[in-house]
């Protein structure tokens, strides 16, 4: 099951329109626009979903847990927090809240390997989706790609 959560944006912070549609090319973000902040415990997933991402054109910072999020949620701007659920120290769904307030334009991915915490998140951020691992990297660039309505040549086969 795939799991997005999508914010009402106005404006993008580099002044590009949040309602991007994919029939005015002209508004839509390229892979090279969109910063990625990825929250994953795990360092070879971490360091994959980063390489990969980053070799698919996305500008991807990584951190390990939730609380080292943080700061950079804090102090930089992204336009999407792909998230691990189930993490130490702070899991995913309270990294998620925290971003919401915080900076309620940056939209959120949650990506777990545990089917239980679903239901949790879908209740604790409900316009949230979940995408569960193991999952298909083209999957996971292609679902970013129909969020900020790039062009969906992933790639990736």
């Amino acid at each position: 099951m795939l799991v997005v959560a999508y914010n009402a944006w106005q404006r993008h912070p580099r002044g590009v329109p949040h309602e991007i549609g994919r029939d005015r090319p002209e508004t839509r973000l390229t892979r090279a626009m969109v910063r990625i902040l990825l929250a994953e415990d795990d360092d070879s997933m971490r360091t994959y979903l980063a390489r990969a991402l980053e070799r698919s054109g996305y500008e991807v910072v990584a951190v390990e847990t939730g609380a080292q999020a943080v700061p950079y949620i804090e102090t930089d701007q992204f336009d999407l927090l792909l998230t691990d659920i189930v993490m130490p120290e702070m899991d995913g769904i309270e990294l998620a809240q925290h971003a919401a307030t915080v900076a309620p334009d940056m939209r959120i991915m949650f990506i777990t390997g545990f089917a239980a915490v679903t239901l949790k998140a879908g209740k604790a951020v409900p316009q949230a989706k979940v995408l569960s691992k193991p999952f298909h990297l083209r999957d996971l660039v292609l679902e970013i790609d129909r969020m900020f309505g790039s062009s969906s040549m992933s790639g990736l086969n």
